[in-house]
């Protein structure tokens, strides 16, 4: 696990520490070629740049998001973005992460996304790459 993800998950409550874990130990598994970082203050995958899971602690619970996710069509991916195209889950306890799931979400991760990383330069437009 990257070091500088490993003090993120560190610094949460015992139980968020578990949760926060376990994801990223999942997300590392399932996207091999993706780039990990803490970006905006929460950890963040990356694929050829373009951002594409991440996780955070908010007042709700640990919130995992898919840049890209509402185009899943997964209905526990409920909470959705307005202006963009992200879909998020929150978590509270570890018995609530579904491995099975998650990797699932992941691999869609990679089939479909759009393109958030040149955002700016289209003067926030999205556009589709796959």
């Amino acid at each position: 696990m990257n070091a500088d993800i490993k003090s993120y998950n560190n610094i949460q409550t015992p139980v968020d520490t578990e949760i926060c874990d376990i994801l990223a130990k999942t997300i590392d598994e399932e996207l091999t070629e993706a780039e990990c970082k803490i970006w905006h203050s929460h950890p963040v995958w990356f694929l050829d740049g373009n951002p594409t899971v991440g996780y955070s602690k908010q007042k709700k619970g640990i919130r995992l998001m898919f840049w890209s996710g509402a185009d899943f069509e997964e209905d526990n991916l409920n909470v959705k973005g307005g202006k963009f195209k992200d879909a998020s889950i929150f978590y509270n306890s570890l018995t609530e992460v579904k491995i099975t799931e998650l990797t699932h979400w992941l691999k869609k991760s990679r089939e479909i996304q759009w393109d958030y990383k040149n955002i700016v330069k289209r003067k926030g437009k999205l556009e589709r790459l796959k």
